[in-house]
């Protein structure tokens, strides 16, 4: 059963959803950009059966408070989520992050190296200063409420067009996605998510592009299991098989099973 609440923290109320007990470690699993902790629903319910997981709305995103800073960064974020666990009693804890919730996972083993036991790092993100600099400029554009209601057709376009075309701005056969669009009930849903922090989404995609990922990563003294492609930037971390699962919402029952037991493995080894 996955349950659900709030705590209290200096910039207002972090909203988590949390399943599974017993004596592991917690398994902390940030999300990743623009939605919130919503998508990763069906993976905590699959990890809740081995031990116990929570997953954080991040600042601003779902229904967590906003920022207290104009400009938050990675490490603003996580600040946030190392005082929530800490008021929730939750003392010694694993990291799994995904994309820009993967800068999450690198970043809470750094602020908390005596807290955190492992982390995996799924789907490192690194780009070249191009890149970085057309994605700032286009990946996250600010669409703040209108009189219009333009935000409600920004964010539908937003979430169908991520799964039609990578980057989603692009929409173009060169960019054109192998991804599955999700049905109309699964699309509303994280719709809806997206909307509730329309207002400050954009800050929390932004803070992960600025964030320097490989450099950070080898900082980090905690065991990791990374993706192949950032196995580059951490030698001797155990190298993660199975796809990045993002969005659990609509993946088949079997693929979000299987990513589980590969980081269950490598955390109870």
């Amino acid at each position: 059963m996955i349950k659900r609440g709030f705590v209290d923290i200096a910039e207002g109320q972090l909203h988590y959803r949390r399943a599974g007990g017993g004596s592991k470690p917690t398994l902390v699993v940030f999300h990743a950009a623009p939605a919130a902790s919503g998508v990763l629903e069906r993976m905590l319910a699959v990890m809740g059966r081995t031990r116990p997981a929570i997953a954080f709305d991040a600042l601003g995103m779902g229904d967590s408070s906003p920022p207290a800073v104009a400009t938050p960064s990675v490490a603003d974020y996580v600040s946030a989520t190392a005082r929530a666990l800490e008021a929730l009693g939750i003392t010694r804890y694993d990291a799994h992050g995904i994309l820009t919730g993967a800068n999450s996972a690198i970043e809470l083993a750094i602020q908390r190296p005596d807290r955190v036991g492992k982390i995996v790092v799924d789907r490192l993100l690194v780009m070249d200063a191009a890149t970085r600099a057309e994605w700032l400029k286009s990946y996250a554009p600010d669409s703040p409420p209108d009189a219009f209601g333009n935000q409600f057709r920004f964010a539908w376009h937003f979430v169908r067009d991520e799964y039609c075309f990578f980057p989603w701005y692009l929409r173009d056969g060169a960019h054109r996605s192998i991804r599955s669009i999700p049905n109309a009930e699964q699309m509303h849903d994280k719709v809806v998510e997206v909307l509730k922090g329309i207002r400050t989404y954009h800050h929390f995609l932004r803070a992960g592009l600025n964030y320097p990922a490989s450099e950070r990563l080898a900082l980090v003294k905690a065991p990791v299991m990374v993706n192949a492609d950032g196995a580059r930037f951490r030698p001797g971390a155990v190298v993660k098989h199975h796809r990045a699962i993002p969005d659990a919402t609509f993946e088949p029952d079997e693929a979000i099973a299987a990513n589980v037991a590969e980081i269950v493995a490598f955390l109870d080894a």
